[in-house]
């Protein structure tokens, strides 16, 4: 079996509502690790969601749905944003492989245009710490 196949079969483990939420707040607060979130980042995160291999084995429709609710959240309210993302990343605690995937993702969606700025590393560190994870694991 092929890296692309183990890849494909092993993703199928992460079919489920914890996942799909946690995965889509890691990449609204990527997005908005500057404080921020502006159109050409929230189209380049969603094209990224829309084909990430780990992620389809969701419908990308229900996950952009669910990736635009956490930015509107964080849009409207920051603070309040940040803290309703953050739990739902904190819900893959104890789910190591999902939380790692999860990680992963953040990483790849804050390393996309090239420069994994310190905001988004912040961003990440916060959320291994919330799902039991040390950011060394992750060159952090």
């Amino acid at each position: 079996m092929g890296f692309l196949e183990n890849l494909k079969a092993k993703s199928a483990q992460f079919r489920s509502r914890e996942f799909a939420h946690g995965s889509m707040a890691m990449c609204a607060l990527i997005a908005a690790a500057d404080g921020s979130i502006d159109e050409a980042e929230k189209r380049t995160t969603a094209e990224l969601i829309a084909t990430n291999e780990v992620l389809a084995i969701f419908n990308s429709a229900e996950l952009l749905e669910i990736f635009d609710g956490y930015v509107t959240r964080l849009q409207d309210n920051y603070d309040l944003g940040k803290l309703e993302a953050y739990k739902a990343v904190a819900k893959l605690k104890g789910k190591r492989e999902h939380a790692r995937a999860m990680i992963q993702i953040g990483i790849v969606i804050g390393g996309a245009d090239g420069i994994f700025d310190p905001y988004e590393q912040a961003t990440i560190r916060n959320a291994c710490k919330a799902v039991g994870l040390a950011p060394a694991e992750f060159d952090l």
